[in-house]
């Protein structure tokens, strides 16, 4: 379930405006506040796993310079967005409620 919190972040910002790699790896930080970072040899073979199956389309800003390639989604990434959304959502709760336990674990005054 971990392998798939990744590609649901980039789906889900993509899905919000047109993105490139290196301003995902920005948004994934800020929202994670560091907690996730995610370096170039991981997002941009996910970029082209996505695209290799047709969930994102990538668009060079300036095709002749190949400067930023902008990916939006197709609408099979709208459809696979929605299933990690269903999919992930338990997990993403156990890591929070488990977080919870082990912050009232550490921090909880003693008990006498």
């Amino acid at each position: 379930m971990r392998r798939e919190v990744l590609p649901l972040l980039v789906l889900h910002f993509i899905a919000e405006q047109p993105s490139y790699g290196n301003q995902l790896m920005e948004r994934i930080a800020k929202l994670t506040e560091g907690v996730l970072s995610v370096n170039p040899n991981t997002m941009y073979p996910l970029l082209r796993q996505l695209e290799s199956q047709g969930l994102i389309e990538g668009k060079w800003e300036h095709p002749v310079r190949r400067t930023r390639r902008y990916y939006s989604l197709t609408d099979a990434g709208r459809a696979e967005l929605e299933r990690l959304r269903r999919e992930v959502r338990p997990f993403l709760r156990a890591v929070r409620d488990s977080v919870e336990r082990i912050c009232s674990e550490l921090y909880a005054p003693p008990s006498r």
